[in-house]
């Protein structure tokens, strides 16, 4: 008798300590993750610095800034599905090692070949981190309504990681040469390495049957594919084109012969009967959707706040942080907002209130409205993180757990595809609309039009080079197009995110919290127990 209250007693204790500790483990999660959302974006503002120290060509200067998120959306099921086989902790923090490695080999580079090497490596390291600390963070909170408010502190400082990367870069520059937007990765990483293998429980799936590493592989390759080729899409090359419609071609036959290898497997890489609950697809899609409208929006507005009206790259980012801190209110809220509305009712408001805010955009022209632009970002910011946070969090729910890794590497995907094609979407849109108004401006040459019709930034080099009242015509033609082509590109994102207000009605109504299941102690335990006592 009491031996087995002794046993009681001790297991009590593990699970107390497990609970007392996971809110120190969201926080080790939640500094993996900021370190890999701000190096996606630190090296935005380096790049001249880079361009004047290495030289680099045009193809190459290319690679250094796209390899990380082409490398890193490329493995995320492969990394994802590998810790769910040999464990997810050691997976993350192998990552851990190699992204401090990567940091320090981008650091030192002292040509282009060594930097874009050396991003590949961090694009490998976020790989590993990224489905990592979603699916430990899985197993960490098994209450759903705990885990509800984990994932929006998570999404969180995602929102911020993204927000300060260019920042902390523009800060950094302003002291140190370029490495040095690198070298801020290491102490981090030589702390979580410790306080991670010390603190983060071990976790992995069932481990029935043998790992694909044939589906692993193809799911790579198939991805590295089409992101490649949505990305050449996104900078304006043509469908057509050889280095852009060969990836595309080749990554997705690949993925749809990876997709039949998994049908026919007794133990598939991913379990792809997820995807017939309505609320796991439907989630994907909403992500999807979701990052689709809200990078091109982003990268447009971009465009907007620096060559229409004319703001410093600066003061650019600081027009943009109000988005950011919408978003992570919108993160924070999110847990009670569940609970109270439903997955449902919460994506389908966090949809239609990111429309609204589009159109509300709208009424943007060429005379700077800072009270309009605040009022449309903040409400496009806490639509858009609402949307991403009840998706996430009903995708992840909906997973089993010996799944969760390959089910976090699935969102994660979707998250980066999402981008990928909304960049590549949007930015034909936005061509499409701008090129008409270049044409028949009084006293501009056919071919300068032509040149002017290609982007904005081009109208303007050929316009000064004009001179005279032509470049002046030139000048304010290409604004008025390129704030027309806005406006038609903010109706198509409305449109876009009303379909996915549509799409978010096949989630469940209410938010089912299910009691967590008390782990009673294995016989060999009970036994050892006694015989202590």
């Amino acid at each position: 008798m009491s031996g087995t209250t002794t046993a009681a007693a001790a297991l009590r204790r593990r699970a107390a300590g497990a609970g007392a500790n996971r809110w120190v483990v969201l926080l080790v999660l939640c500094v993996s993750l900021l370190l890999v959302a701000v190096d996606a974006t630190v090296l935005h503002v380096a790049v001249p610095a880079v361009t004047e120290d290495l030289r680099p060509g045009a193809i190459e200067l290319l690679w250094i800034v796209d390899i990380y998120p082409l490398v890193c959306a490329s493995l995320l099921i492969l990394f994802g599905t590998l810790g769910d086989r040999v464990g997810r902790r050691r997976v993350l923090l192998l990552g851990y090692g190699l992204f401090g490695l990567a940091s320090g080999l981008a650091a030192l580079a002292h040509d282009p070949q060594v930097l874009i090497l050396a991003r590949a490596l961090l694009g490998v390291g976020g790989a590993m981190i990224m489905p990592a600390t979603l699916s430990i963070l899985r197993q960490v909170f098994p209450d759903r309504r705990e885990r509800a408010l984990a994932i929006g502190i998570w999404s969180a400082v995602a929102a911020v990681g993204a927000a300060v990367g260019p920042l902390i870069g523009g800060f950094l520059l302003e002291h140190f040469w370029w490495g040095s937007v690198f070298l801020v990765n290491i102490p981090l990483m030589l702390i979580s390495l410790p306080v991670g293998r010390l603190l983060l429980p071990e976790s992995k799936g069932d481990g029935r049957g043998p790992w694909d590493v044939v589906g692993a592989l193809m799911a790579a390759a198939g991805l590295f594919g089409v992101v490649l080729g949505v990305k050449r899409l996104g900078g304006g090359e043509s469908v057509a084109g050889l280095l852009t419609l060969v990836p595309l071609v080749a990554g997705a036959t690949l993925l749809v012969l990876f997709v039949r290898r998994q049908k026919r497997r007794a133990y598939p890489l991913v379990d792809l009967k997820m995807f017939a609950r309505p609320a796991f697809s439907t989630s994907v899609g909403c992500i999807v959707l979701a990052m689709l409208a809200l990078v091109g929006l982003e990268l447009i507005a971009a465009q907007y706040l620096q060559l229409v009206l004319g703001l410093s790259p600066l003061e650019t980012g600081l027009r943009l942080l109000p988005l950011t801190f919408a978003a992570m209110a919108a993160g924070l809220a999110g847990a009670r907002m569940l609970r109270r509305f439903g997955p449902r009712s919460m994506v389908c408001f966090g949809f239609c209130l990111t429309a609204g805010a589009v159109v509300l955009l709208t009424a943007m022209g060429r005379t700077d409205n800072c009270a309009l632009m605040l009022s449309g970002f903040v409400l496009l910011g806490f639509g858009l993180e609402t949307t991403l946070f009840g998706a996430y969090e009903s995708m992840l729910s909906e997973a089993p757990q010996e799944q969760a890794g390959g089910a976090a590497a699935i969102g994660e995907t979707s998250y980066q595809l999402g981008a990928g094609i909304g960049i590549a979407l949007l930015g034909s849109v936005m061509n499409a609309a701008y090129a008409p108004g270049l044409s028949g401006v009084p006293g501009v040459p056919s071919s300068a039009a032509t040149a002017a019709s290609h982007s904005v930034g081009e109208a303007y080099e050929v316009a000064a080079q004009l001179g005279g009242p032509a470049g002046v015509a030139l000048r304010a033609a290409a604004r008025d197009s390129f704030v027309h082509g806005l406006h038609v590109t903010l109706l198509v994102s409305a449109a876009l995110l009303l379909l996915g207000a549509a799409m978010a009605l096949r989630l469940p109504r209410a938010m089912q919290c299910e009691a967590p299941a008390v782990e009673l102690p294995k016989p060999r335990e009970v036994a050892e127990t006694r015989v202590s006592a």
